[in-house]
Formats: C-alpha cells, structure tokens, sequence
C-alpha cells in the first residue's frame, strides 16, 4: 500500500483535486481557523486524513496550524456533502448488469432488478444526543447505526440511510424510508433484491422457502449469488475505512451521532468515487464464493400477497 493510500485512503492526487473538489468546493469557503480562511483543499486533506485515521491528534499533527477544533468542524462539514450516492440515468443498461451478474451455469439471472439491499452495523460508543441508549445496542450486543444501503451490480452505493439504533430491525428501517414510498408510488419501476430478513414484496424479491421443485432451486441460487454483491460491498467498504468504521468511528468527533451518520454516508459517497475512478485499494482479498450457500429460515417467509404471487410468477416464468 502506498504512502498516499495510508495518508488519505485513495491514491490519485487528481481524484481528491479534479473529482472530490470539484464536488464540493463552493459548500467549503466558510470555514476558518483561528480567524484564518481555509482552503477547501486543506479542508479535503484534514477530511480524508480523519477517515483514514479516526484520530484528530493525528490529523492536527500532520497539518500545521490547524486547531483540534478547526479539525472537527471541518470534517463535521465536509461530511454533510451526499453527492455520488444516487440511482442511474440508464437504468436499462444498469438493469441489464444485474441479469448478469445473477447468471448461474445455463440459467438466466433475474430481470429488471433495481438494487440490492441489505443492512450492516457501524460501532459507536460514548455518544451523547442519543435519547434511549440501551435502543443503540445490537443483538450482538454492542452500541451501533444499523446502516441501511442499496448496491449496484458494480458495487457501488445507490442509496443509503445511517441514522437508526442498532437493535432496529432490518424490515422496519426499510418501511419508514423513503426508498420503500417511492418503489409503493412506481418512481421505481424495478424491484429490490433482499435476504430473509424482509418481507417478500411486489418491489422487494426475497428468497423462496425450501424448494420442492427444480425451478424453485434456481431461482434461490440466482437470488443469492444476486444479493452477493451487497455483502462484498460492505467488506470493502469497510476495509478502505477500517478505523472510523471498525474502531469507534465516533471518537474525536464530540461524539455527535448526526456527524457520526454524516460521515458514514461520506465514506459511502467516497468510496462510490473510487469505484468510478478506478481507484480501489491494494491487498483487499475478497471471498468471490461469499455465502453461495441457500440457506432457509421458513419462520422469516414473511410478505404479502402479491409479493408471493409476483416471486412465483418470475419463478415459474423464468426457471
């Protein structure tokens, strides 16, 4: 890994100058530090210093003449920025993609898929401004954002939502967002691509029960090795950002969990532009068979009737 990779977690001065600032320029010109302007690309730097790091002393070491405060407020700041994190304009092509990463041996994959959607939890600890604690501890029983996100076939984030405790179910996050309102008014034509956590819907396919017939099976290995890329999604994620996501990421931040969630959503949005630069990091070893395994929890098929009835027409169609 290069020095630059280490520093700032990508390693192309003109992704950060021509791409990341371009972005975002005319949103930085207000901050300053100690009465001093600062620069929006030092505001960058200082930004994607902290995501590498998750440590202030770090950053204020490495930049001179920037205050601990100047720091927080900056990334604070920057991290507001949603840009990159959006559906396609070509959504033929885009759905097109997704048939075929689905295909398995002769069989087709599945059609007109949007997204895939699956959630994953972000640590935070010591973090004040949260109204009922104990609702932040998971079932795996630390304090955490249950992290709600769709994927493309390239692995690239399409919509994101971090701002619910970690004991909140995965279904329940989905039905107060406003992804699952536009898919009910059809401002989404497709449909999504969940696990058995969800309930089966006409815009939401889930994996069938055990199968009792041929097609049934390939339907449910398409599923999976469909559903795959969000999972793979989530372990590069995480590895591009391994301190703030994996180590406390809310430290050094006052610890406000609406930055805590500003800043989840810009590594997503970073990590969309090192997609479309071509700018992943070195060493990361996926697992290309990551749960190609079927698994079936009959007391999760949940859903309503036409989301049945549309899974079993596709199934009956198509396989």
């Amino acid at each position: 890994m290069s020095k630059t990779h280490t520093i700032v977690r990508t390693s192309r001065k003109d992704v950060v100058k021509s791409v990341i600032l371009s972005l975002i320029d005319q949103d930085l010109r207000k901050l300053s530090n100690r009465g001093h302007r600062i620069a929006p690309e030092l505001q960058i730097l200082v930004c994607l210093r902290f995501y590498a790091t998750a440590s202030f002393q770090i950053v204020c070491g490495d930049l001179l003449n920037v205050s601990q405060p100047a720091a927080s407020n900056i990334v604070a700041n920057v991290s507001r920025q949603r840009h990159y994190i959006k559906y396609p304009q070509d959504m033929i092509s885009h759905r097109a993609q997704f048939a075929q990463l689905g295909q398995c041996q002769q069989n087709p994959g599945l059609r007109n898929v949007d997204g895939v959607i699956d959630c994953t939890h972000i640590k935070i600890v010591n973090t004040p401004g949260v109204e009922h604690h104990e609702a932040y501890r998971n079932r795996k029983s630390y304090f955490s954002v249950n992290v709600q996100a769709v994927v493309g076939p390239f692995g690239n984030f399409m919509d994101i939502v971090a701002r619910w405790a970690g004991s909140t179910h995965d279904s329940r996050i989905f039905q107060m967002c406003l992804l699952r309102t536009k898919h009910i008014q059809q401002q989404h034509t497709g449909y999504l691509i969940g696990d058995s956590g969800y309930p089966c819907l006409r815009f939401l396919l889930t994996p069938g029960g055990t199968p009792t017939t041929h097609a049934e099976q390939v339907y449910n290995r398409v599923h999976v090795k469909t559903r795959n890329v969000v999972q793979r999604t989530f372990g590069r994620w995480k590895w591009r950002f391994p301190n703030p996501l994996l180590r406390h990421l809310s430290r050094g931040l006052g610890n406000k969990l609406t930055t805590v969630s500003n800043i989840i959503v810009a590594c997503a949005v970073l990590f969309n532009i090192s997609l479309s630069t071509n700018d992943m990091m070195p060493s990361y070893e996926e697992d290309n068979d990551i749960n190609e395994e079927v698994s079936y929890d009959e007391s999760k098929n949940e859903g309503t009737t036409d989301g049945f009835a549309f899974r079993n027409t596709i199934i009956s169609n198509y396989f």
